[in-house]
């Protein structure tokens, strides 16, 4: 091993708000907030970190020519129906139609992510 994750990185235009939409979504606080980088998490939980980016231009997926870079994969315990109504409360939008035992969203700055269950 040469060393261990520290944190995933998610560019964006508004740290803060992408980071309470997360923090939302996971149930785990925000941890540091230094204006343009915002942790949630920390090393028991897992950490994701925001980044300022001015210039970021979200992915579009599924279209190559944007495409979605990085993804998370959520599990979800509970009714997927009532995850769905929850994250669309704060702010994130359906992308496709249910594949198997996927969803895919986009965050609020346009990051496509996937919640699975069993």
């Amino acid at each position: 091993m040469i060393g261990r994750l520290s944190s995933v990185v998610f560019d964006c235009p508004d740290p803060q708000a992408l980071a309470g939409f997360y923090a939302e979504v996971l149930g785990v606080p925000v941890t540091a907030d230094e204006g343009d980088w915002v942790d949630i998490g920390d090393v028991r939980t897992g950490r994701i970190s925001f980044q300022r980016a001015p210039d970021h231009v979200p992915p579009d997926w599924p279209d190559p020519g944007r495409p979605q870079q990085v993804h998370l994969d959520i599990r979800v315990d509970e009714d997927v129906d009532e995850a769905e109504r929850r994250l669309l409360e704060l702010g994130a939008v359906r992308l496709a139609a249910p594949e198997g035992r996927f969803r895919v969203y986009a965050d609020p700055a346009g990051h496509p992510f996937c919640l699975e269950w069993e």
